[in-house]
């Protein structure tokens, strides 16, 4: 699993029922294990993200109630209680370890927003650079139907594809992917790897999960299907193995392993041409053209001349020279601000709009620099 010996971006989830060990408490002795792992992992240079279900079962554990209810309200009221609860005990258990922890509720509406996108990608990569682990939870406490994810499987999936992760490892209480339900079928086999999401793939999936978590092997192939377009390998593996989390980004053959079907660079490049704002241009000069398709560098404020068109903040924008285009990324800035603080240095931005954003209109990793035929220049 490790990319040709270097660090990765690691995107770990824990569901219910592993944070559980199947029990109606949350497990102390396993969660610190995850916990040490995690901070192994990133002792050795990976950047991990941790998403983390159980926030109803602890908020469930703080009340003492033992019987479940359908009523939405309530489920969330116990994770108002219980999300505050479970990041207590993670901000415990990774000070053991002296690694600090960041807590980040999301909805579906907070990826799906371009703005509020950006907002939450800035936020964790931001984390990734001060040396913070960020802890990841669906926003149980205030998410409706309209809004909600569903289940952190597929949250873990929009999380991985939101920081450009290289592997999403999703922990369970089964060992993978079987050919049938293991649980009621004893013939049923472990397939070690998935090359196709296909149909019968989704067959073999079944129904939901036990009565602790919300999310059943089906939503793991969701996941995995959107992973893997992304550019991003995806493994299923239990949760209660040994070592599991460090074995699997040592690249050990556990559990069920979906391989990305386009390589990471692909993936990114796909997704940013696909989001353009078709009429809308950022005129730059020779010299950030330079800087951005030869040295890899951002595009800053000073290098732009014009501003075509409008367009909101976390939208993709065309970048041209008075000749061809040479990049499309996505904006830090409304149109409107971009043309405040063109030709400016990146040091006067906060002066000249009363806040910044950060030091370039599109940051590099933000960025696809194209080639004269991939894309029309009108």
């Amino acid at each position: 699993m490790i990319v040709n010996g270097a660090p990765m971006r690691v995107v770990v989830k824990l569901g219910t029922n592993v944070l559980t060990a199947g029990s109606t408490r949350l497990h102390r002795p396993r969660m610190v294990d995850f916990v040490r792992q995690l901070a192994a992992l990133r002792a050795k240079g990976h950047e991990v993200i941790l998403v983390t279900s159980g926030a109803v079962a602890a908020g469930r554990e703080c009340l003492s109630m033992q019987t479940r209810s359908r009523d939405v309200a309530e489920k969330q009221m116990l994770a108002a209680v219980g999300q505050s609860f479970i990041m207590h005990l993670y901000q415990q258990m990774f000070e053991l370890y002296s690694v600090p922890v960041g807590q980040t509720l999301l909805t579906k509406a907070d990826i799906g927003d371009r703005s509020r996108y950006l907002n939450a990608r800035n936020t964790l990569l931001t984390c990734f650079a001060h040396g913070v682990l960020p802890i990841i939870n669906e926003n149980d406490a205030v998410a409706v139907d309209e809004i909600k994810v569903g289940d952190n499987d597929n949250l873990s999936a929009l999380v991985a594809n939101l920081v450009d992760a290289h592997v999403l490892l999703i922990l369970t209480d089964i060992d993978g992917l079987y050919t049938a339900d293991p649980r009621s079928n004893p013939t049923a086999t472990l397939i070690e790897t998935v090359d196709a999401i296909t149909p019968e793939i989704y067959a073999l999936a079944g129904g939901t999960g036990s009565v602790r978590g919300t999310g059943g092997m089906m939503t793991k192939i969701q996941a995995a299907d959107l992973a893997t377009q992304s550019g991003i390998d995806v493994v299923i593996a239990p949760g209660a193995l040994p070592n599991v989390i460090e074995r699997v980004v040592a690249g050990e053959r556990i559990g069920t392993r979906f391989p990305a079907r386009v390589n990471h660079r692909e993936g990114r490049k796909r997704w940013i041409l696909a989001e353009t704002v078709r009429d809308c241009k950022i005129i730059i000069d020779a010299g950030a053209a330079a800087a951005m398709t030869t040295a890899g560098k951002s595009l800053l404020p000073a290098g732009i001349v014009a501003v075509e068109g409008d367009f909101e903040r976390g939208q993709t924008v065309r970048i041209f020279t008075q000749q061809r285009e040479v990049a499309r990324g996505l904006s830090l800035y409304h149109s409107a601000d971009v043309r405040r603080i063109m030709g400016q240095k990146s040091t006067a931005i906060a002066d000249i709009l009363g806040y910044t954003y950060g030091s370039a209109v599109v940051h590099r990793d933000d960025m696809i620099v194209v080639a004269p035929d991939e894309v029309s220049t009108t």
